[in-house]
This record gives C-alpha cells, sequence and structure tokens, in this order.
C-alpha cells in the first residue's frame, strides 16, 4: 500500500512529464512534459541524482523539506501509467503525492490549469494513469495546446511540430509552468493555482496581466532563496 507525507495540497513528492521518448517526438505538443521536467532541472538547486529504472528516466533528491523525484516515462504514451506507478509504489509515494503534467486540448494555447483530481479528458496517458493507480485523485498540471486543426486527426495534431508563433508562447508557458511546479513544492496547489490559472501567455499583457506575472516572479524569488 502507498502512503504519503502530507496529503496533495502540500506533500507533492512525485513530479512526472509526460511525453513520448525518442528524437522523432522532441519539440511536439505531446511532449511538453518533458519539455518542463526538463526546465525543472534547471532551476532547482543542483544536488537531484539521475537514475534509470521503473521504465522512466528520473531524478531524484530532496528540496522545500521532503524527498523529491522528477520522472519523464520511457514508455510510449498510452503506457504512462505502467511507468507512473511503478515509481510510486518503489517509492512510497500514494496518488496524493504525484503531480502530472501533461498537454491538454480543451485548453487553449498560452493557458495552465493546475488542479487536483479530475477525469482524462481523453487524454491517453492520464487514462493509462488513473487505470494504473486506481484513481483520479493526483494532481495535474495542464499546459494549452488548443483545438487541432480542421481535416487533420487528432493523433496527428499532438505529434506535430508547431508553427514558430505557436512554439514562442509554447516556451514561455513551459518555463512558467516550472516555476509553478516550484511554487506548487513550496506552498502547495492552491497557492499556485490562484497565481498562474488565470494568465493567458498568449496575450499581449495588460498592465494587470503584467502585475500577475510580476507578482509570480516574486513569489518565486521568495521561495527559492
Amino acid at each position: 500500500m502507498m502512503t504519503s507525507g502530507n496529503g496533495m495540497e502540500n506533500g507533492i513528492e512525485m513530479v512526472t512529464g509526460l511525453g513520448n521518448p525518442g528524437a522523432e517526438y522532441a519539440g511536439t505538443r505531446h511532449n511538453l512534459g518533458f519539455d518542463v521536467v526538463a526546465r525543472l532541472l534547471e532551476k532547482l538547486p543542483r544536488g537531484m541524482e539521475s537514475a534509470h529504472g521503473c521504465s522512466s528516466a528520473y531524478w531524484h533528491g530532496r528540496y522545500a523539506g521532503r524527498r523529491l523525484f522528477l520522472q519523464t516515462p520511457l514508455t510510449y504514451m498510452n503506457l504512462s501509467g505502467n511507468a507512473v506507478s511503478a515509481l510510486a509504489r518503489a517509492n512510497g509515494i500514494s496518488p496524493s503525492g504525484i503531480l502530472v503534467i501533461h498537454d491538454d486540448m480543451d485548453l487553449p494555447v498560452g493557458r495552465m490549469r493546475i488542479r487536483s483530481g479530475g477525469g482524462d479528458a481523453g487524454h491517453n496517458g492520464i487514462k493509462s494513469i488513473v487505470a494504473s493507480l486506481g484513481t483520479e485523485s493526483f494532481a495535474r498540471l495542464r499546459i494549452g495546446i488548443g483545438r487541432k486543426a480542421r481535416g487533420s486527426g487528432m493523433a496527428d495534431y499532438v505529434l506535430s511540430a508547431m508553427s514558430e508563433d505557436e512554439r514562442t508562447i509554447l516556451e514561455k508557458v513551459a518555463d512558467a509552468a516550472a516555476d509553478a511546479v516550484i511554487l506548487i513544492l513550496r506552498r502547495g496547489l492552491s497557492f499556485a493555482s490562484t497565481r498562474y490559472n488565470g494568465v493567458d501567455y498568449a496575450a499581449e499583457p495588460d498592465g494587470e496581466q503584467q502585475e500577475t506575472e510580476e507578482a509570480n516572479k516574486k513569489s518565486k524569488s521568495d521561495v527559492t532563496t
């Protein structure tokens, strides 16, 4: 039986970014979870130790007063749950201690959404994780990729390369998402969701949004110094 320390709100011990392994999938919409984990590794203090196992590449160490695992499954997306459940069980982490980062077609490009629990919304990686863990009660950070272009299939859309304009926006979102994860680890899901869920990174920042982004930067500075 998996156990966890402090519950979903402030006890995240494992952060999994979803994607597909292999160079042919790098830079696609479906690999945004991998991209955020890579940025997290650059932003977190040094000392995370890399490892392979549980069908994953993962890193482990301590942060914000507790142990921390960062994971990128080496299964393909549809089998992500095998990797997530294996690493969680091997380290005694309950679903409430897991945060999964993934792309989401129900959100427009430029938006992210932090929440605890919820359905799979047709995302095969989330569907696999729910089946493997036996519960929907894990945290998610969803990155909007918008709906597929008319005439293209869903799989073609999520696995295709982005336009230059889209890439520029999604790089901003991925960077902000890594900052949001750090805030989640330090201050919990509710605090981070209040800071980040309302920001549209595709829009020209007006006064209110600029103020929000500055507050996010200050929060990140406050919790990482």
